[in-house]
C-alpha cells in the first residue's frame, strides 16, 4: 500500500509538537524549582497569572502536582480560623519535603494570597478558609482535591499521609525545629550544675520550697483546677479563649454550644465551679469538724451544701445545653 504523501508531514508536525510541548513542561519545572529555591521553607508565592500559566500553559498530564493553601493575611487575628498555625504546618511539611528529597521535581507547595487573587478563590470555589487543595498531573481549577482540616498539633503529620495517599510520594519523616537551641540546653546545664551545691545545703536544712506547705496546698490546688477545666484539652488542641459573634462583630462568645468544640473560657469557668465546691467539701471535712459550736457548725454546713448543689445544677444546665444530651438523676424505685 502507497503511503500518502500528507502522511510524513503530519508526522513531522506531531513530533515538534511533542518537542514543544516537553520543552514548555520543562521550562516550567524549572522556573518553579527557581521559585522554591529562593524561599527559606520551600513554598512558592503564586498569583492569578502565575497560577493559570503553571496549570494552564503546560500540556497534560503535567510532570508535576501543586499543593495549594489559600491565605488571607486579614484573618490570621481571627483565633476561631487558626490561618497562622495552618500556614506554619504548611511551610513545615515543604521544608521538610525538600530536606528529604531534595532533587524531587514531582509535587511543589504554593500558596496563594486573597488580597491578591480574588479570581484564584473563584475559580477553585473556595468559600471558607482554612482551605487547602491538591492540584495533581491531570487535574484542574474544577476536578483537584481539597484536604480537610484537622487538628493543628498533627496537621504536618495528616499532610503528609495526604500527599502520599494521593499521588505515592512520599514526603518523609517531618523535622520540626527544636524547642532549645544547643547554646540555651549548655547555659541551662551550667546553671543547674552551678546551682546543686547550694540546693544540697538548703534540702539538708529544711529550708527549701518544697518543705513548705502553703507550696503543696497550692500546688494540690493548682493540679485539681487543671483536672477538671479541661486544660490540658485546651493546650493539646490550642483552642481560643472566646470567639467573636459573626452577627454581631462587637460581642463575644464564651460559650459555644456544640460538643465538638470547647472554648477555653467554657473549661476555666467550669473550672472555677468546680475548684469552689472541692473547696467547700475539704473545709467540711478538714476544718468545719474542730469547731465546738453545735449551731454554728450545722449553719455553715448546710449553706456550704446548697451552694455545692446550687453549683452542680448549674453545671449540668450547662452541659445539657451544650452537648444536647440530658443528665438527669434516677431515684431508687422504693422512693417513688
Amino acid at each position: 500500500m502507497a503511503l500518502s504523501p500528507k502522511l510524513p508531514i503530519l508526522i513531522l508536525i506531531i513530533t515538534l509538537s511533542s518537542v514543544t510541548a516537553s520543552a514548555s513542561n520543562d521550562d516550567l519545572v524549572a522556573e518553579l524549582l527557581s521559585l522554591r529555591s529562593t524561599s527559606n521553607s520551600g513554598v512558592i508565592h503564586l498569583d492569578d497569572h502565575s497560577i493559570s500559566r503553571f496549570l494552564a500553559s503546560a500540556t497534560t498530564p503535567r510532570p508535576y502536582s501543586i499543593f495549594l493553601f489559600f491565605d488571607a493575611v486579614q484573618f490570621h487575628d481571627r483565633p476561631e480560623l487558626r490561618l497562622a498555625e495552618y500556614k506554619k504546618q504548611f511551610n513545615l511539611v515543604s521544608s521538610s519535603f525538600i530536606k528529604n528529597n531534595p532533587n524531587n521535581a514531582k509535587i511543589f507547595f504554593c500558596d496563594i494570597e486573597f488580597q491578591y487573587s480574588n479570581l484564584t478563590y473563584t475559580r477553585f470555589g473556595v468559600r471558607t478558609l482554612p482551605h487547602i487543595r491538591l492540584v495533581g498531573p491531570t487535574q484542574g481549577f474544577t476536578d483537584s482535591e481539597p484536604m480537610s482540616k484537622g487538628d493543628t498539633t498533627r496537621f504536618a503529620e495528616s499532610m503528609a499521609e495526604f500527599i502520599e495517599f494521593k499521588t505515592n510520594i512520599s514526603v518523609g519523616p517531618i523535622h520540626r525545629p527544636p524547642l532549645l537551641s544547643r547554646i540555651h540546653i549548655i547555659l541551662i546545664t551550667l546553671a543547674i550544675l552551678a546551682f546543686i551545691p547550694y540546693f544540697i545545703k538548703k534540702f539538708i536544712a529544711g529550708q527549701t520550697l518544697f518543705h513548705s506547705r502553703k507550696l503543696w496546698l497550692a500546688g494540690s490546688l493548682f493540679v485539681y483546677f487543671f483536672s477538671v477545666s479541661g486544660c490540658m484539652n485546651n493546650i493539646i488542641k490550642k483552642a481560643p479563649m472566646y470567639l467573636v459573634d459573626n452577627n454581631n462583630p462587637s460581642k463575644l462568645v464564651f460559650f459555644y454550644q456544640g460538643h465538638g468544640m470547647q472554648l477555653g473560657a467554657e473549661g476555666f469557668i467550669v473550672g472555677f465551679l468546680y475548684t469552689v465546691v472541692g473547696l467547700l467539701l475539704a473545709f467540711l471535712t478538714q476544718g468545719l469538724v474542730k469547731v465546738s459550736n453545735v449551731i454554728v457548725k450545722t449553719l455553715v454546713m448546710l449553706i456550704a451544701l446548697a451552694v455545692s448543689v446550687l453549683i452542680v445544677k448549674q453545671v449540668v444546665v450547662l452541659t445539657n445545653w451544650k452537648t444536647g444530651y440530658g443528665i438527669h438523676g434516677f431515684w431508687p424505685s422504693g422512693w417513688n
